[in-house]
């Protein structure tokens, strides 16, 4: 299996056209430009977001040219530390144009069965996966690209019955 980076993965976001939606479904995420500001986030001072520029920006480019970035974070409670900290860190994404949804693990659908072993993925224009690979510690390996129309059908129809169900930022207090 051919994985790509998380750069290329960005560079996916110039070719969509209406919608990408991210599907995160882990408690913890081991991003490396992530691990200084969340421990200075725990150690009770305030994280300075600048780290979060570059996709704040893309996510601004986006929306900017009319389209939509949302995603739906299933997440279990109690929420861990960094699910706590994504939170506390949303409205800035937000501001950037990304819709954001919550949805505990207790709520979800009895029917729904998350595809990819239950790994995230990015789903763009209804036509294109990007899944993703994590190692065992956590980290990012890469994305696995998927253009399958039954398999993209499949989990368009799952991100439109997450979103119907999943709280808004706003509304939901963890």
């Amino acid at each position: 299996m051919e994985l790509i980076s998380s750069t290329e993965r960005n560079l996916l976001f110039a070719r969509f056209r209406r919608d990408a939606f991210h599907l995160e479904l882990r408690d913890d995420y081991s991003v490396p430009d992530e691990d200084t500001p969340f421990r200075t986030w725990l150690n009770g001072r305030d994280t300075d977001p600048s780290y979060l520029t570059p996709w704040t920006q893309l996510v601004r480019q986006c929306t900017e040219r009319g389209m939509t970035v949302r995603r739906v974070r299933v997440v279990t409670e109690p929420i861990t530390p960094y699910i706590q900290w994504e939170h506390a860190l949303t409205p800035q994404n937000e501001e950037a144009g990304e819709d954001i949804r919550w949805l505990p693990r207790h709520l979800l659908p009895q029917t729904i069965t998350f595809p990819f072993d239950g790994r995230d993925w990015w789903l763009y224009d209804d036509q294109l996966l990007a899944v993703g690979h994590f190692d065992t510690d956590g980290r990012v390996l890469g994305s696995q690209l998927i253009r399958d129309p039954a398999t993209v059908a499949a989990c368009a129809a799952l991100r439109d019955q997450l979103w119907s169900v999943a709280i808004p930022h706003a509304d939901y207090k963890p």
